[in-house]
């Protein structure tokens, strides 16, 4: 069975930092590409990065770019995402996802629960 559990979501002051967390089992970490997607209250899931499967290949939503950082390590089955200069804006329940295919698009096999970031101004 395959699981993806997010952590390390909470509250922030804006320009704050928070480093989520994104544990899989259950599949061939290594064989997934691993995005990070983000749903604020009232609105769609919104693209925020993705990570090929060995970190070659990395891409940003224009509104995180310079902001936040998306990493992976195969050997933890782990993908992060490290997120600076929050802004109230980034407030939403973030989702990590795995895909056969690297996409900007909702289009992944599976996904976890999500996690809750919330930033003050």
């Amino acid at each position: 069975q395959v699981q993806l559990v997010e952590s390390g979501g909470g509250l922030v002051q804006a320009g704050g930092s928070l480093r989520l967390s994104c544990a899989a089992s259950g599949l061939p970490f290594s064989g997934y590409h691993m995005a990070w997607f983000r749903q604020a209250l009232g609105k769609g899931r919104e693209f925020v990065a993705v990570i090929s499967r060995y970190g070659g290949s990395i891409y940003y939503a224009d509104s995180v770019k310079g902001r936040f950082t998306v990493s992976r390590d195969n050997a933890m089955n782990t993908v992060y995402l490290q997120m600076n200069s929050l802004k109230p804006e980034d407030t939403a329940v973030y989702y990590c996802a795995a895909g056969r295919y690297q996409s900007t698009t909702p289009d992944y096999n599976y996904w976890g629960q999500g996690t809750q970031v919330t930033v003050s101004s």
